[in-house]
């Protein structure tokens, strides 16, 4: 989408009912420029509009997943109070619509650093390599996080925890980001792109519109709490069981096979 070798490019692929993001500027870190990450922001768009794209696997070429934002390039920006991503555009740390409906797996590497925690804590599954090293290190720069790592800490590790990492900028492993809840399998490194298409793939075989609607449920919860959600449920089961995924499940289970859904 833009010249790798300026200023970096995301690389899209089709596998199957997989849609396959990688991060590429393996020279520098995997570091984004202000065009990668609206590129980023067209593959998860792309990602969307393709009907038979079930599941996004969201990864990065080279021995890193990404050092950051290039920061020279993007203190302007900031600056300025200019958005990452056009208005319509789909926003990869999903704080802002229009967001995502379809599940994504991640998988990281190497240096996972600033950014590059906050997209992989805006996807749904994780799975590091055992040689990553994260850190937060905003608070060494004179300013802080807005990709939702001050939220996103908080909710799956905790105050302290959150804290402990957030206001030091200390540099923290793969064993630790399981035990925080920031990731949810550790491989070794060189396979964590396998096991997370491994994962994908799972998901693909599942009735697409039942995925999406739990997607969304715990979205909702996560976002309005239980009273927020739960009047919602029993109209999305209603909807979901008058579907043909439904009834091809219903005869999977009685004829014992493994059901074929067709996403209608």
């Amino acid at each position: 989408m833009t010249d790798p070798r300026s200023e970096g490019r995301i690389t899209f692929e089709r596998r199957d009912a997989l849609a396959l993001i990688g991060i590429d500027r393996p020279k520098k870190l995997n570091g984004f420029t202000p065009a990668m990450y609206r590129a980023l922001s067209d593959a998860f768009g792309a990602l969307e509009r393709e009907a038979d794209a079930r599941v996004g696997v969201l990864y990065a070429h080279g021995a890193n997943f990404t050092a950051g934002l290039q920061l020279d390039l993007f203190a302007p920006m900031m600056q300025r109070g200019e958005p990452m991503v056009p208005p319509d555009g789909v926003d990869p740390l999903g704080l802002r619509e229009p967001m995502r409906t379809k599940p994504v797996v991640c998988a990281v590497q190497g240096i996972c650093f600033t950014l590059g925690i906050e997209l992989m804590l805006a996807q749904d599954i994780v799975v590091a390599a055992d040689d990553c090293r994260f850190a937060q290190i905003e608070v060494k720069r004179g300013v802080i996080p807005t990709g939702g790592a001050t939220m996103r800490f908080v909710e799956r590790a905790g105050w302290g925890n959150a804290q402990r990492y957030l206001l030091t900028g200390d540099a923290f492993g793969a064993n630790e980001a399981f035990r925080l809840g920031f990731v949810q399998e550790v491989a070794p490194a060189g396979q964590q792109l396998e096991r997370a298409l491994q994962i994908a793939h799972t998901i693909a075989a599942q009735a697409p519109l039942a995925v999406r609607a739990s997607l969304a449920s715990s979205r909702r919860y996560a976002e309005r709490g239980p009273l927020g959600m739960k009047d919602d449920m029993e109209a999305v089961q209603r909807r979901l069981a008058l579907t043909e995924d439904a009834a091809e499940g219903v005869r999977s289970f009685v004829e014992r096979r493994t059901a074929r859904f067709s996403g209608k």
